[in-house]
């Protein structure tokens, strides 16, 4: 079972994603918070798998509650919740530590496909969120070179990496490399400590500016 908490100051959005997550049977809502810092307790208390984070909030902010949660080194893995896929303020939850981004108005299936991939472990991006979060990390480090402890890499790991990179989930790697799901996991698993990454976000701009992908 995938618990969530969802946090957004509309109460009618609250209510219409409690309420489609709700129904699926792999899916519970736990709480739901209408500003940051409600979202901070909330998340701190219940634990849950997911939060969705809706940006703009009163008192504490989307971005701010992310970053506070990343930093308490939380589990919960934050999807932010956005009404544009050009949201100004997407990168900068990205940055906080968000594991990816959906969007308010988004059809059923993909809202439940999102969430279900940040909870498998993959991340959840469009293409032109991810280009934009690896040209942005590029522009503060131009120089690209090689993250330390990429030479410990094996083979497989660093063929994962680059998949990984092109926005690829692990059932697709999976099938790209004719190996299980789990085998997958467990590659992203120990490219993600040999690397010193946080998330995948983390990988895949590492990728990037090491010139992989």
């Amino acid at each position: 079972m995938i618990s969530i908490v969802v946090a957004d100051d509309q109460e009618l959005v609250r209510d219409g994603l409690a309420a489609i997550l709700g129904s699926e049977p792999d899916l519970e809502v736990v709480g739901t918070a209408a500003d940051g810092a409600e979202a901070i307790g909330l998340v701190l208390s219940l634990q849950p798998d997911i939060c969705l984070m809706d940006i703009r909030m009163p008192e504490v902010d989307g971005i701010e509650a992310t970053r506070r949660l990343v930093s308490a080194e939380v589990a919960t893995r934050i999807l932010v919740l956005t009404t544009f896929a050009a949201d100004e303020y997407v990168l900068q939850a990205l940055h906080a530590g968000a594991s990816g981004f959906l969007l308010k108005d988004a059809p059923r299936a993909s809202l439940l496909a999102g969430v279900r991939s940040v909870a498998a472990g993959d991340v959840t991006l469009e293409d032109s969120v991810l280009k934009g979060l690896v040209a942005d990390h590029l522009d503060r480090m131009p120089d690209r070179q090689a993250p330390p402890g990429l030479e410990r890499l094996t083979a497989r790991e660093e063929q994962v990496l680059h998949l990984l990179a092109r926005g690829q989930t692990n059932e697709e790697i999976a099938r790209t490399l004719f190996v299980s799901e789990t085998t997958v996991k467990t590659h992203v698993a120990r490219t993600l400590a040999k690397l010193g990454a946080r998330d995948r976000v983390q990988l895949v701009v590492l990728a990037h500016r090491s010139g992989l992908v």
